[in-house]
């Protein structure tokens, strides 16, 4: 039974796709456009080609065109975006929650399975954890989304990528002061320097700062972030680039957490007592810098440097009951770790050297040390233990203290072949081979130190047609492969209740491995640019949450999840500076096998995989001159999300529109830009997130975090040139 649906969901989609061709192809004969046709250039994959040339599901979004916005998160920017699923929690102690084609949605916080990089520098740890926190959208140049098989050409937990890059310095120097403000005594205030470079070897610069505050949409929810970035690009007489980069932000915030489904209805800005009791909160500062070096040895050579290194510490305060924690084997209610990370990526290009091919071969080495405690989120104020005598919110004993290392040296290969006019073959091969080893020094309730080692060989293949100039098919398969982090394997049960959460690394938490097939095709005419893919992926050893509490989660593997879907994207240019887009997303995301869960609940092959929505849309107008008014509307929809494997519990779905209106004006030396917008503009009531299989207590399960209702923010900038 499993081989037919298999076989039905590919002949389907082939027979979709051959169909959707053959009529772009007939309108094409019949409606020559004679309008010049832009080429949107992509670097994702590492092949030199345009948008409509890379066999792989590519998208490219221009921060110019998203300006209406306060600029805080990257929810801002990137929608629309059709197999992204980004989640606001309306919680800055916990990051975005963020996935692509199903991967990464057990994150509880952070970022997983997904890669970020800015710059070319990685945003995601050795281990496959990642922060968007430290992506400045005032330098924001544009941002490249890169979903599918060819994501595998990053190697470790790259379900999809996303590669951001700034600005760089142009023209003469320049000043750019801006404050926005908004619902809830949200407040931003910016400022960014930038400037070309007046001759060869003298470097472009782009400095930005900015201060955000805010009140949070729900009590307990405020949070304060400073973020910097500079960005410093030589263009050398011998052809090469060198960019400097420099990027610090420390962020302090609350932590409202989830409520249940009865408590969202009753009043989505409520949180529970414990939240308050014990000050549940994060303080994250992060600093990092990163150089990139691209140099032309002659027309058929290049090579590619890349080195960067980075300091982060994390200290969160968490619920957890004291009497919890009075546990021995419990690690406490404080997380404090200080990470250290480095790495450097070596690539070299050969282009022509057979005929009609580009060949890379490189190196990635990346490392990440951790000092990693644990404390008791009270302080005794005497020696008796009832609950008067406890000052809580605070720092107490040491509960937990292990050093940690992880490393992977990952080489690389990728090869293009033209070996027909309108035929092309993309190959590559990587190496993903990672090592974790975590020493305990807190050797009061035992010895947890443990390591384990990973490898995979990775290879993708892709094959592209080009059908005529305005209309390329492509078909493609990789290898994935993710490892659980740090953080995921920094838990066990309690082998004694296993109902508990305890501390110690989790080494029976394996790696998933995963098989992906892609078939899509892209056309670019007078009628717009479109996008179709349909997947269909196979994961071997998946990794799922399987019990949360207090922001501590353990995880485990499920044998085998199913994945398949189709991803749809229009945008077009209607009348002078009218602009439209329209994307629609949709995904089945199974377990493919039965399990256990955490309530000892039997989890029946054909559950769906929480976290997920099964369809999303997204569609946009927008009038966008280059100076004068402009304005936009769009409508996003997203479909019901379950909370829990067992799926008896569910966000619903829900429909949000947004509007916005600016105003640009210039001169030679002068531009001053303003923006006002309403989100949620029917406040429609609803759920931005869930968190994935949380624990209950006495039944009732806190899966939800609410979603702001109507809201505004208005800002004003001006820029003043040198």
């Amino acid at each position: 039974m499993q081989s037919v649906k298999y076989l039905n969901f590919k002949t389907t989609l082939l027979c979709l796709t051959a169909c959707i061709a053959q009529n772009l192809y007939a309108e094409t004969e019949t409606q020559v456009s004679t309008q010049q046709l832009p080429t949107i250039k992509v670097q994702a994959t590492r092949s030199d080609t345009s948008l409509l040339q890379t066999p792989a599901s590519v998208y490219r979004i221009e921060q110019y065109q998203n300006q209406n916005n306060i600029g805080v998160n990257l929810t801002e920017t990137l929608k629309g975006v059709p197999g992204l699923q980004l989640n606001n929690r309306e919680n800055y102690a916990q990051d975005l929650q963020l996935s692509m084609r199903g991967f990464g949605a057990r994150s509880t916080f952070g970022v997983r399975g997904i890669r970020l990089y800015v710059d070319g520098i990685p945003a995601t740890m050795p281990d496959g954890q990642g922060q968007t926190s430290n992506i400045d959208l005032s330098s924001l140049d544009h941002i490249e989304v890169l979903g599918g098989p060819f994501s595998s050409l990053y190697g470790n937990s790259s379900g999809g990528t996303i590669l951001t890059t700034t600005k760089e310095g142009q023209g003469r120097d320049s000043i750019e002061l801006g404050y926005s403000t908004g619902s809830h005594n949200k407040n931003r205030a910016d400022v960014v320097l930038q400037g070309g470079s007046g001759q060869a070897n003298e470097p472009s610069y782009v400095v930005s700062t900015s201060y955000f505050d805010t009140d949070g949409y729900r009590k307990h929810s405020d949070a304060q972030k400073v973020l910097s970035n500079a960005k410093l690009t030589w263009n050398l007489d011998d052809g090469s680039k060198i960019n400097w980069l420099m990027n610090y932000v420390d962020i302090s915030a609350n932590d409202p957490q989830g409520l249940s489904q009865q408590e969202w209805k009753d009043n989505p800005k409520q949180v529970q007592a414990n939240v308050l009791k014990y000050q549940v909160r994060k303080d994250i500062q992060q600093a990092q810098t990163g150089l990139t070096w691209s140099k032309p040895i002659n027309d058929h050579h290049e090579i590619y440097v890349m080195g960067y290194a980075g300091h982060r510490e994390v200290t969160q305060y968490q619920g957890i009951p004291n009497t919890v924690q009075r546990n021995p084997n419990h690690a406490g209610g404080v997380i404090d770790f200080d990470r250290d990370y480095y790495g450097a990526d070596f690539r070299w290009t050969g282009k022509d050297i057979l005929p009609n091919t580009r060949i890379s071969l490189g190196l990635a080495v990346d490392q990440m040390d951790e000092d990693r405690r644990g404390y008791e989120n009270f302080k005794r104020t005497s020696v008796n233990t009832s609950a008067t005598d406890y000052d809580f919110g605070n720092k107490g004993n040491l509960r937990r203290e292990e050093g940690n290392t992880l490393w992977n040296i990952d080489p690389y290969l990728q090869a293009s072949w033209q070996f027909l006019p309108q035929v092309r073959l993309d190959t590559g091969l990587r190496y993903s081979n990672v090592r974790y080893e975590s020493k305990d020094h807190y050797l009061a309730n035992g010895d947890d130190s443990g390591k384990n080692k990973y490898d995979k060989f990775l290879p993708s293949t892709a094959l592209s047609w080009e059908i005529i100039p305005d209309l390329t098919s492509y078909v493609s398969y990789a290898k994935g492969f993710e490892t659980p982090t740090f953080t995921e394997s920094a838990y066990r049960l309690d082998p004694i209740d296993q109902s508990q959460i305890i501390g110690g690394i989790n080494t029976d938490l394996s790696p998933s491995s995963s098989d992906n097939y892609e078939l899509g095709f892209k056309a670019q005419n007078e009628f717009g640019l479109f996008t179709f893919a349909g997947f269909y992926t196979e994961t071997h050893d998946d990794i799922v949450s399987y019990l949360s509490d207090a922001g501590r989660t353990v995880y485990k593997n499920a044998d085998k999840t199913l994945r398949k879907g189709v991803e749809f994207s229009w945008q077009n240019k209607l009348w002078k500076d009218l602009t439209a887009q329209a994307s629609y997303s949709y995904i089945d995301a199974k377990f493919d096998s039965p399990y256990s869960n955490s309530d000892g609940l039997a989890i029946e092959k054909g559950n769906y995989i929480p976290g997920i929505a099964k369809n999303q849309a997204y569609v946009a107008l927008g009038w966008q001159p280059e100076v004068g008014f402009n304005a936009g509307l769009d409508v996003r929809y997203m479909d019901k999300i379950y909370a829990n494997d067992a799926n008896s519990e569910s966000a619903p779905s829900y429909s949000v529109t947004s509007v916005n209106i600016g105003y640009l004006w210039k001169n030679n030396d002068w531009k001053v830009r303003s923006y006002a917008r309403v989100d949620n503009v029917f406040d429609k009531d609803y759920v931005g997130s869930v968190i994935v299989n949380t624990s209950g207590s006495q039944g009732v399960y806190r899966y939800y975090e609410p979603a702001d209702g109507l809201n505004w923010s208005a800002g004003l900038s001006v820029t003043k040139q040198f």
